[in-house]
């Protein structure tokens, strides 16, 4: 009885396993077509913000830490990233990898701070960290104030591909979004990953395992930044500038918005949030009607009808558990 029992279950993993890999190469095939149906620059704005809700998740929905601040990573990498592009000529390669060195430094120092206190006071203390990289960044002479770095050069990547041409900076875009996911996906269900969890869940317990909580979410907070900081400098080459708007606290709200929509602690979730304020600030932006009460509008929808986000409901379904996915949050 035991036998059938474990070969049932068995198979039920395998169909599991193969529906979601179904919807996975679904998925990645509609992202290969999408640029012949969509207009690119916007595709590239969802995956670079999609790319940087994940990098929030990472710290909110697998640490349980709730950053306020996770504008200054974005931004930050988007000037250290157009600055050296623009000024000191470098490609665009060089350019991203030195934003996002940037952003870990800067999430190296905010974390180095911010891990010492926990709930409300750990937010506030990102926010008032964030709020004065801001005003540094308004003064700052290589930032150029109100008026950002513009004409960001694209330049060539590797010294060959033209991403001049929207057709291969999204597809570049695309590959970067992907490296992206794999690397939190490979992140969270690493030991230091299930650490993380466990942190979440119950920090007192593992502080008595023995386990040094204070290095775990430092790790996590610097990881998070440098992939925020990743999305942010991508974008920049995106769109060719980086300004106030990158750094200011309006810009760790959205991310925390995109998050809860989706679902905290899913992987997917944050792509959808993302996907769904950006499709909405995108369409609504010619109406007369504020985009902002309209996403409010949404935000209050979700959080009373999907408390676990869209997709953390679905997961938590029925359908969601028939289809093998689990929702642990």
């Amino acid at each position: 009885m035991a036998d059938i029992t474990e070969t049932i279950r068995t198979e039920k993993n395998r169909t599991a396993l193969s529906v979601q890999a179904g919807f996975l190469l679904a998925g990645l095939l509609l992202l290969l077509l999408a640029p012949f149906f969509f207009y690119p620059i916007f595709l590239m704005k969802l995956l670079c913000f999609a790319l940087f809700a994940c990098a929030f998740n990472l710290l909110l929905g697998y640490t349980g830490l709730l950053s306020f601040g996770h504008a200054t990573f974005f931004g930050g990498a988007a000037y250290f990233t157009a600055y050296t592009v623009k000024t000191w000529g470098l490609p665009p390669e060089l350019g991203i990898l030195i934003g996002v060195v940037g952003a870990a430094f800067l999430g190296l120092v905010m974390g180095f701070f911010a891990i010492r206190r926990q709930g409300i006071y750990f937010a506030m203390i990102t926010l008032a960290l964030s709020q004065m990289f801001f005003f540094f960044c308004l003064q700052a002479k290589f930032t150029e104030g109100e008026d950002g770095i513009q004409s960001v050069p694209r330049g060539h990547l590797f010294g060959f591909i033209d991403l001049n041409s929207s057709t291969n900076m999204y597809y570049f875009v695309l590959a970067v979004f992907i490296v992206g996911v794999l690397i939190i996906w490979r992140f969270i269900n690493s030991p230091f990953g299930m650490i993380l969890k466990s942190i979440r869940e119950n920090e007192q317990r593992a502080i008595s395992l023995g386990y040094s909580v204070a290095r775990y979410k430092l790790g996590a907070f610097v990881m998070s930044a440098a992939l925020a900081g990743l999305a942010g400098a991508v974008k920049s080459i995106v769109f060719q500038f980086a300004t106030l708007t990158d750094v200011a606290w309006q810009m760790s709200g959205e991310v925390i918005l995109m998050t809860l929509l989706g679902g905290i602690g899913t992987l997917i979730g944050p792509l959808f949030g993302a996907g769904l304020v950006v499709a909405l600030e995108n369409y609504l932006a010619t109406s007369e009607f504020p985009v902002t009460i309209i996403t409010g509008i949404v935000f209050m929808v979700c959080v009373l009808i999907f408390r676990r986000g869209i997709i953390g409901e679905f997961y938590a379904s029925r359908l969601g558990r028939k289809l093998g996915f689990v929702y642990r949050r």
